[in-house]
């Protein structure tokens, strides 16, 4: 863990204990399911290939990603479990697909054909994945044009239907009309399929919201990502499992000063002194992915008390009100995310300050913020190897 006299400026911090109890959230929901653990965008801002090994560690051997190159990325570290590229591809990207054996999401009848193309004659059928687009008005095919493209030709040859996915567009929200409409077109859907003797291995169309909120998405495969990593947007009156935000961001004071009635703080002058007040500076900014939008907005944790951010956040300082916390110091820890003494402020918080969601803000912070990843403990007490 880092100290102090070892941390940057500002860093990230990863419990990956706590990843391992939202996972046991999802196996106790969805316990007929195998788990496809979605680690796309960095595991949205976590670290993908720490999280993939941790994962792989407590038996998940299923992964989601949203580009080829990400595939690609986990490959070359040494991942070699099955990793599903689940968001838009083009032709072009095609053969290092296939070299690097990661399974597309095909979404276009067009795309059957041309991928196909890249599969090396005589080899074994490529298992691929094949999205119905049921109302998220995004990717997909039409649940009407599922049977005759599953009967052409190519897939009784160079391709396998290894899985059929659906993705919903609505299931976090209060109005269930939508999503039980979505599972409908595509249970209706499996059902021709099905019929026809097509037999599916993978049927998916559960995300995180899905999981927690509608048994009826519940299939071979579930998709968790973001309550994996200890978040959810469902509303307050439905029923959730505790889940643990498992990162935690932190910086160090750099600067401490005083300033008089009058004076103002960073550009533009938005914030004015109407006392007098000390202002700490912390080392990191919008560039680091804390947005300018928590200007004169948003609140950190110093000494385990709120402290406003004053003033613009720049690109790579922020300013805080300090005045009524005692004894700050210069080096002392501050907390942009995570718990200090019995305060906590949570990605959803800064979502919150900003209008925005907790993905968004994960996402954000920036490559150059150092991860650093809490090792993964037995039951015994010991830290776990990572695979």
């Amino acid at each position: 863990m880092y100290t102090p006299s070892q941390s940057p400026p500002t860093f990230v911090s990863v419990d990956l204990n706590a990843l391992a109890q939202n996972l046991a959230h999802v196996r106790r929901l969805a316990p007929r399911s195998e788990v496809l653990a979605v680690v796309k965008a960095n595991a949205y801002g976590h670290g993908a290939l720490e999280l993939t090994r941790t994962l792989q560690h407590l038996a998940v051997h299923r992964f989601g990603v949203a580009t080829v190159d990400e595939g690609i990325a986990l490959r070359q570290a040494g991942i070699h479990d099955p990793i599903l590229v689940m968001g838009a591809t083009v032709p072009a990207q095609f053969a290092e697909l296939v070299a690097q054996r990661l399974t597309p999401v095909l979404y276009r009848t067009d795309l059957i054909p041309a991928f196909a193309a890249h599969v090396r004659s005589g080899s074994s059928p490529y298992p691929v994945h094949v999205k119905v687009e049921t109302g998220m008005g995004r990717l997909g095919v039409s649940p009407h044009e599922v049977l005759d493209l599953l009967e052409r030709t190519e897939f009784r040859a160079a391709l396998r239907l290894e899985g059929l996915m659906t993705h919903l567009a609505d299931a976090d929200n209060r109005e269930k009309d939508h999503t039980q409409s979505q599972l409908a077109r595509f249970q209706s859907a499996l059902d021709r399929l099905q019929q026809r003797g097509l037999t599916i291995p993978l049927v998916h169309a559960a995300n995180s919201a899905g999981i927690i909120k509608y048994p009826t998405s519940l299939y071979s495969l579930v998709r968790p990502g973001i309550m994996l990593y200890g978040y959810h947007t469902l509303s307050t009156d439905t029923p959730t499992p505790e889940l643990r935000p498992i990162l935690s961001w932190k910086a160090t004071i750099a600067h401490l000063h005083s300033i008089q009635v009058g004076d103002s703080v960073s550009y533009n002058r938005t914030f004015i002194a109407a006392r007098r007040s000390k202002i700490a500076v912390l080392p990191v900014g919008y560039a680091d992915g804390y947005n300018r939008l928590l200007s004169n907005r948003g609140v950190v944790l110093i000494g385990g008390q709120r402290a406003p951010v004053v003033g613009r956040v720049c690109m790579d300082m922020t300013m805080v009100d300090v005045t009524d916390v005692p004894g700050v110091q210069i080096g002392q820890e501050a907390i942009l995310i995570g718990q200090q003494g019995q305060e906590r402020i949570t990605a959803a918080d800064l979502a919150a300050w900003q209008q925005t969601i907790p993905y968004d803000v994960l996402c954000a912070i920036g490559q150059r913020v150092p991860r650093h990843h809490l090792p993964l403990r037995s039951d015994d007490g010991t830290s776990s190897p990572k695979t």
